[in-house]
């Protein structure tokens, strides 16, 4: 066993070791307040499910009416004359929005083209290089009480955009 493995399989124990000692050190009821915690915990996950929901029902939405099929196929010349393939674009579009759709797109393509071909690459680069920044805000934000996001939300969609961009042009480079 090399020695990142040792310290990965210790490192959590210990620090949960120096957490307890600290907080027995400063007369910390540890476990009540860990009890405590659990409870703020279970609270918070109720108050999601209705962000959550309402996420995901518009995802559906949106993929069951033929809405993104019809923005791919309206877009398709614009991206092939820069060299994007169609295919990805749904994954750019709705990989900010939900992680788990995202994902299904990117398996979907990697079923269909491989994930040895440019599509299956760039739609992998894409989904691990992307954040879910709609849903982050959406759910997060929403179940703490922010309503003021416009800040978050263009540094999110600004960071989207430049990693799909990059993405695009570094698999090209790497991989053609």
């Amino acid at each position: 066993m090399g020695v990142m493995n040792t310290i990965s399989l210790y490192i959590i124990p210990f620090i949960i070791a120096v957490i307890l000692i600290h907080g027995t050190w400063k007369k910390v009821p540890t476990y009540e307040s860990f009890v405590e915690g659990g409870k703020e915990g279970v609270t918070i996950a109720v108050q999601l499910i209705p962000f959550l929901v309402g996420m995901l029902v518009s995802i559906s939405i949106f993929r069951a009416s033929g809405a993104l099929e019809f923005c791919v196929e309206l877009l398709r010349p614009l991206l092939a004359s820069l060299g994007i393939p169609a295919e990805v674009f749904p994954l750019a579009i709705i990989r900010p929005i939900s992680g788990s759709a995202g994902l299904s797109i990117t398996a979907d393509l990697i079923k269909t083209y491989g994930p040895d071909s440019f599509i299956g690459r760039l739609a992998s680069t894409m989904q691990g290089s992307t954040d879910t920044t709609l849903y982050v805000l959406t759910v997060y934000f929403g179940a703490v009480g922010i309503r003021k996001m416009g800040d978050a939300l263009k540094v999110g969609l600004l960071a989207d955009a430049l990693s799909i961009i990059f993405s695009i042009v570094f698999v090209t480079i790497f991989f053609t």
